[in-house]
């Protein structure tokens, strides 16, 4: 694959990673999840949204293999897959809290 090309991948990869945490709603999920892995019912009580709202969201960042979901008895536990998207998160945060919007 030729540089260019190779380089236009990662980019439009990029843009979707974005795309996929660029919501009110997923980046919300994706910074509870980057501090410990939650169910819906403590992702729904922690963003004060609807239960459907929450796990329609939830299965877009499962599709997107940003987070996978685990069962603790008869409850679904979710976590973040990459570490990488925790720093991503947190960097992001960091950045809004020392400069501003």
């Amino acid at each position: 694959m030729a540089p260019d090309v190779a380089r236009r991948d990662a980019v439009e990869a990029m843009g979707e990673l974005f795309r996929a945490l660029s919501t009110p709603v997923r980046l919300p999920i994706v910074v509870e999840l980057s501090a410990a892995p939650r169910s819906v019912s403590e992702l729904v009580e922690a963003l004060g949204v609807s239960q459907p709202l929450v796990s329609q969201h939830l299965r877009v960042l499962r599709a997107a293999r940003l987070v996978a979901v685990d069962r603790r008895h008869r409850e679904r536990v979710y976590r973040l897959l990459d570490d990488h998207v925790r720093h991503i998160v947190g960097d992001a945060g960091q950045h809004v809290a020392e400069h501003g919007r």
